[in-house]
């Protein structure tokens, strides 16, 4: 058996394992020592192919993608800095939990540290960043090679998924020359119907006893609240409403804990808590007995700062899997267990609670709403998030960036009653790769926004390629403010002379040239009604659509505290009354 036919059986082998396993997808970046995995790829009848030529672009394309559908989507690329261009992508997924299958080809032993070109050192390239890493051996195809390689492919998607997803890396060492041989029979191998390492999960649950612990803890309380941050599973809040709802609990739902958004009840959903938390008066009077906290921390500092301030309050955090989510550093106890499992019991034990509790966060959520999304005609960015959030189709997906975006969405987009899935990038919180990341959930097929700031947007502008390339439907709701807005709410706004120059950032980009490079629709909109008609029209639109709407920094600060002061001034006078 010669060279080409040992690599071509080894690769196909282990591509037809992935494909077995569940894996589906694979986003593809060009190089030479790549070839054996891009093209047997390529050739799989059951492998779908994204080739994206920037690394970066690639992985967070493949971030969005893995996010979105909740599987493992493979990158593949080529030796050398192309590997390094993965990292943050593969720190984001890490810290998101994120199943990703990384790659990596490279020179084989004999071409390493010799001086060999585009050679780097890849063992472990991603340190702690991924769940397991494994040096592949070189390409043979006797059947215990062929075995390995199976067991290897296996191994990584059910690594990759299991317990808190994340991502793997596979470094494939290939020597020349590189090109399979598709025309060899019995291409893929044998088939035994089911996947080399077949897992069977089950999901995690209290015994009874220590249901009954937990519940002994809290019923002496009336005045309990549920937190729900960042989470990905849709069946957690019908679940969640039910607890909340038998125990008369008032659940602070961060905007990416999927409560906001579907068919179940939201009358114990208060969205406005960022707004009603952000003074240290209304913190103190709002002192819970305990908190029970489902997924990680939730974007708002106002709610950072509440739990920081009653860390002598009983905490409790849920976890699915394992894991130490606890920015604040109060003594919490740990929850591991199927989340809508645990609601369940809990609503069938029914608590006797504060009902006065639940009236009052009532009463302030519906104090906090009035005033953030009263129907202004002035096009503000909060505004614009109102508008983008009644418009977006029934079934969409909002993929938000993150600094004044995701704080944006945390505040203005309100309960509905539309099935709307919204993602971000909330692992490290970077401004990186998020058109890319976008993009990748985009290619479900389902409509989809994606609201980023300018700075976001001109990171990772090389990104809007994959929407030409595979004319991915994608609205794209673009906030200018000429720099980092965010940094305006900081205190590093009262040093003048630094600000504009290390923080503030102004570009003075046209935007639009940028969107004509890769045969988007551009519309610059100044109303919210004019705002409104472009999103509408973007929805029917095929293919890339930016809107783009201009702020000034300064208004926008003034314009968000205006708001603050008056809900804050408000709420004080209610609950001194």
């Amino acid at each position: 058996m010669n060279h080409t036919e040992k690599l071509t059986r080894y690769t196909a082998n282990f591509v037809d394992e992935l494909v077995i396993s569940g894996l589906r997808d694979v986003v593809i970046s060009p190089g030479s020592r790549s070839t054996p995995l891009a093209m047997t790829f390529s050739e799989h009848p059951e492998m779908s192919q994204w080739v994206i030529l920037d690394e970066r672009s690639a992985a967070f394309f493949a971030l969005g993608m893995a996010k979105k559908k909740q599987q493992p989507v493979a990158i593949v690329c080529t030796s050398g800095t192309a590997a390094a261009n993965y990292f943050p992508a593969i720190v984001e997924a890490y810290y998101s939990r994120v199943p990703l299958a990384v790659l990596t080809t490279d020179r084989p032993h004999e071409l390493r540290d010799v001086g060999a070109p585009q050679a780097i050192g890849q063992l472990k390239l991603y340190g702690d960043y991924v769940k397991w890493f494994h040096e592949m051996a070189l390409p043979e195809a006797d059947d215990t090679m062929l075995h390995y390689v199976r067991s290897k492919a296996s191994r990584a998607v059910n690594t990759a998924s299991e317990g808190n997803a994340g991502p793997v890396h596979l470094n494939f060492p290939f020597r020349e020359p590189l090109v399979p041989d598709f025309t060899l029979e019995n291409l893929w191998g044998e088939h035994t119907g089911h996947a080399y390492y077949p897992t069977f999960t089950g999901s995690r649950k209290l015994r009874d006893n220590q249901t009954e612990q937990l519940f002994d803890q809290l019923k002496p309380y009336g005045k309990g609240l549920i937190v729900c941050g960042p989470h990905t599973d849709h069946n957690l809040a019908v679940a969640l409403v039910q607890f909340a709802s038998a125990w008369g609990l008032p659940i602070l739902a961060d905007p990416l804990s999927q409560l906001r958004a579907g068919k179940h009840n939201k009358d114990v959903i208060m969205e406005g808590y960022d707004a009603i938390l952000r003074d240290e008066t209304i913190r103190q009077k709002l002192k819970p007995d305990y908190i029970i906290r489902f997924g990680a921390i939730p974007v708002s500092k106002p709610y950072l700062f509440y739990v920081k301030e009653h860390g002598d309050v009983p905490q409790f955090i849920v976890e699915q899997e394992a894991g130490y989510r606890e920015p604040a550093g109060n003594r919490s106890q740990f929850i591991y267990a199927d989340a809508v499992e645990l609601c369940r019991e809990l609503a069938a034990k029914k608590n006797t609670s504060d009902e006065s509790w639940l009236a009052s966060w009532q009463s302030m959520n519906h104090i906090a709403k009035h005033h953030l999304l009263n129907q202004e005609e002035d096009l503000t960015e909060g505004s614009a998030v109102r508008v983008l959030a009644e418009t977006i189709p029934e079934g969409g997906n909002l993929y938000v960036g993150n600094s004044m975006a995701i704080r944006d969405v945390d505040t203005f987009f309100a309960t509905t009653s539309k099935s709307v899935t919204i993602l971000a990038n909330r692992g490290a919180n970077g401004i990186d790769g998020l058109v890319s990341s976008g993009l990748g959930a985009a290619a479900s097929g389902e409509p989809t926004a994606l609201l980023l700031g300018d700075l976001s947007f001109f990171h990772d502008s090389n990104g809007l390629l994959a929407a030409k390339q595979y004319n991915i439907n994608i609205t794209i709701l673009l906030i200018n403010n000429d720099g980092g807005g965010i940094f305006s709410f900081l205190p590093q706004k009262n040093h003048e002379q630094h600000f504009e120059a290390l923080f503030g950032t102004p570009m003075n980009v046209d935007f639009s040239r940028i969107v004509g490079m890769y045969d988007g629709t551009y519309a610059h909109v100044s109303t919210t009604r004019e705002l409104q008609d472009a999103l509408e029209a973007s929805y029917r639109y095929h293919g890339l659509s930016v809107i783009e709407v201009k702020t000034d920094r300064t208004e926008n600060m003034n314009w968000h505290r205006g708001k603050w002061e008056v809900i804050t001034k408000e709420l004080l006078k209610k609950l001194s009354s």
